[in-house]
């Protein structure tokens, strides 16, 4: 088939464009956001094709996979038709859960597709037919090594998005173990939470190097309160590392007992990460369950076989 999508969210796509299709992505010159091609920071293989939007009419394309609301407008305008459409759901709702309604509602002929369950439980989808298609993750290796006695923090923006991404939680964190917070907008992280600077570092790296770095950190810290279930977990998780992170939205039913500890007491979680950094063998056996976890739920084939049958289905 040809896939009309646009480059929303890189780790995302990433796994989805590993499938046997053709993915067109639309390009614009400023590569703003309708337009950002193909990525510059994920190896994304060449299926994945760039199409000027003035091209798009005179494309063939099968399936569109919309995942804002104003891309609907832009297939009208852009294709001058609909094709088959597939409406991917990237987050939890925001404003008034549990009763925000969800912008496909009423999108005649769409498919609604969420990444969790607690996703599709919490938004109100109205008659649109939903269902759920979890992560899948591009496996990077079981790189940890946990030389490091320092806790890696993985999020973009965590100033803007405070208190959704837990970002008020990471002064306590950084009293009971140094952290290392990847991401982009980190910088000056530090001194806008009064964290003294060598208990907390700003990285904003590449994708090939963030593995490798985060691998390095002895366990992974996921501080977050409401966001879907975040790929920086999955990928840590992959890597092997151990984790310690909030019970919310669906981080219980991803991250099983054996692969950390999952609370929303913050002495539970401090304290774990404190045991993980003294005692590297309990680490090294928590992030072994973490990775074999995250294979067998959030494998790549799992998720690429699960999108084939919905594809399929809704192209028919």
């Amino acid at each position: 088939m040809r896939i009309l999508l646009w480059h929303v969210h890189g780790s995302w796509t990433t796994a989805f464009v590993q499938g046997p299709h053709t993915y067109v992505v639309p390009v614009t010159p400023d590569r703003g956001p309708d337009g950002l091609g193909r990525a510059r920071t994920w190896d994304w293989p060449g299926s994945v094709v760039e199409v000027p939007p003035e091209r798009l009419r005179d494309e063939h394309i099968d399936v569109v996979v919309l995942q804002r609301p104003h891309e609907l407008g832009l297939v009208d305008r852009w294709l001058g038709r609909r094709p088959p459409l597939v409406y991917l759901e990237h987050n939890a709702p925001h404003g008034d859960v549990p009763d925000t309604r969800h912008p496909a509602a009423g999108i005649p002929g769409a498919t609604l597709v969420h990444v969790t369950h607690f996703n599709r439980l919490m938004w109100d989808a109205g008659p649109t037919p939903s269902t759920v298609i979890e992560h899948g993750i591009v496996d990077p290796g079981p790189l940890w090594t946990g030389e490091l006695e320092r806790a890696a923090v993985a999020v973009n923006e965590p100033l803007r998005r405070g208190r959704t991404t837990g970002t008020d939680l990471l002064p306590a964190f950084a009293e009971t173990a140094p952290l290392d917070v990847f991401g982009m907008g980190t910088d000056g992280l530090a001194a806008r939470l009064g964290i003294p600077a060598g208990r907390c570092r700003s990285h904003e790296l590449t994708q090939a190097v963030l593995h490798t770095q985060m691998a390095r950190r002895r366990v992974y810290v996921h501080p977050v309160r409401w966001t879907s279930l975040g790929l920086s977990l999955l990928e840590a998780m992959h890597l092997g590392m151990p984790v310690v992170a909030l019970a919310t939205t669906e981080v219980t039913e991803a991250v099983p007992p054996a692969a950390g500890v999952v609370s929303n007491k913050i002495d539970e979680l401090t304290g774990a990460v404190r045991d993980f950094l003294a005692d590297p063998l309990h680490a090294r056996t928590a992030g072994e369950g973490a990775r074999a976890a995250a294979l067998a739920r959030y494998g790549l084939n799992r998720f690429l076989d699960d999108w084939e049958r919905l594809l399929k289905e809704v192209a028919r």
